[in-house]
């Protein structure tokens, strides 16, 4: 099968190649713990979990790592202002955010590293650098050489002429450029750790590079991915620090999700819609919050409104109406669920083979519930078609991370299908009624 994705070093679609057949090693930079995360935050936990799912679903062993960023000023601030320890309030972030990861239909990655676990192999790494000649120590902070980098600002397509001029260059007289970043810096306030060069903590940039250069044998992967915004200024000082390290750009394939829009507007602190995504989640479920994510393009934005949240709601209960009656028909007569094939998913994985799009994706899932109600209202009902379309469907779902459920029978619900059916053929309403309504309550219909 040839798998193409939009590759944001070459700004192409190119055809995906693994670096090892048969395997995908892929990086997503994970969150900064300090916070509730924001709705925004689950697009690239939403992209990359799809991602995950159909490369597995098409064969490959998939290792899936993404961070947790448990060091940084804004956690320092925090835990001042909350009275915590900087462990205590990342740790209690970490959990609510595996909370709604889980709750919008996402797997936990493979390996979920904390940049305090590496803080050893952070300043060994920051030591190489400088030993390099491709960073320096400045009272006791360290700053990393951009101008060593002869192609700085491939990723980004920043002009570094232009950023030297500009005025969103901080100005730092210990810099030798102002283009240079900090590995390292020193403090005396917050959490903090012995180095070469005193007390401090790393810099942000540093921390990806390392754990993908620890956890990776290779030092090179296949897929690094992230939001859009990450692209300039983290992403690039990621690629300059490996350049520099091992004369390579971490991955063979950079994936970047765009933003997420409410009302049109880019969801931000400074506008004040900010939405936590475990309030969307508890508000609509998780299966509509990941359905509007993934009814746009991974590359276009996701616009968050009433229309496309409503639009999502019909969609899933119309997924799970009909998922529901196919199983009840299945199993009413008897059916092996385990003996469908699908037959009918070809169309649907072409499309996330082709630069993972699910919006054409679910366009086939749609279709074939169509299809499916069809198949439900026949004549005479083609047992085969529609355990294949069930079991098509399974896999859709499975493949999109999308919670569309039903009950599988046992014992006591086969005999309260049986009352059911049997009142309805007496008609005794008033019976088949009572019964339906606990087949309601229990899932079942």
């Amino acid at each position: 099968m040839k798998i193409v994705f939009y590759n944001s070093l070459t700004n192409k679609l190119e055809e995906f190649k693994p670096i090892k057949d048969g395997e995908v090693s892929m990086y997503v930079c994970g969150p900064t713990v300090y916070n509730y995360p924001h709705i925004g935050n689950m697009r690239p936990v939403v992209v990359f979990d799809t991602l995950r799912r159909f490369l597995r679903y098409v064969g490959y062993k998939v290792t899936y790592v993404s961070n947790f960023t448990d060091v940084d000023d804004k956690i320092i601030k925090e835990a001042q202002k909350e009275g915590k320890s900087e462990k205590e309030l990342t740790e209690f972030y970490i959990q609510e955010f595996l909370k709604v990861t889980k709750a919008i239909g996402s797997e936990k990655p493979n390996i979920t590293p904390k940049v305090t676990e590496y803080i050893n192999k952070i300043i060994e790494y920051i030591d190489a650098l400088v030993k390099l000649d491709a960073a320096y120590v400045v009272d006791g902070d360290v700053y990393f050489r951009v101008p060593k980098i002869k192609d700085y600002g491939t990723l980004s397509g920043i002009n570094v002429e232009d950023l030297i001029v500009g005025a969103r260059i901080e100005e730092n007289s210990k810099k030798e450029s102002p283009l240079d970043f900090a590995l390292w810096k020193k403090t005396d306030t917050g959490v903090r750790w012995d180095s070469p060069w005193g007390k401090g903590r790393p810099g942000w940039h540093t921390e990806c590079t390392v754990m993908i250069d620890s956890i990776f044998p290779n030092h090179f992967i296949d897929i690094h991915g992230g939001g859009y915004d990450l692209k300039f200024p983290h992403h690039e000082n990621e690629i300059a620090q490996a350049e520099a390290m091992h004369h390579n750009k971490i991955a063979n394939y950079w994936m970047h999700n765009a933003f997420i829009n409410f009302g049109n507007e880019k969801m931000s602190k400074s506008l004040g819609n900010v939405v936590y995504a475990k309030d969307m989640i508890e508000k609509y479920g998780g299966a509509v919050t990941r359905l509007v994510i993934l009814n746009a393009h991974y590359r276009q934005p996701v616009n968050f409104t009433d229309e496309t949240v409503n639009a999502a709601m019909q969609e899933v209960n119309k997924m799970q109406a009909a998922y529901k009656q196919m199983a009840f028909t299945l199993q009413m007569n008897h059916i092996n669920l385990d003996e469908g094939k699908p037959v009918y998913i070809d169309q649907f994985i072409a499309s996330l083979a082709d630069d993972l799009n699910t919006a054409n994706a679910l366009t086939e899932v749609y279709k074939l519930i169509k299809e499916s109600n069809q198949t439900l209202r026949s004549r005479e009902i083609d047992f085969i078609t529609l355990n294949n379309q069930f079991k098509t469907l399974t896999d859709m779902f499975s493949v999109l991370g999308l919670n569309i459920t039903y009950v599988k029978f046992d014992k006591e619900i086969e005999e309260l299908v049986s009352a059911y059916l049997a009142a309805k053929q007496a008609k005794d309403f008033a019976k088949s009624d009572e019964i339906r309504q606990i087949l309601i309550q229990k899932g079942i219909l």
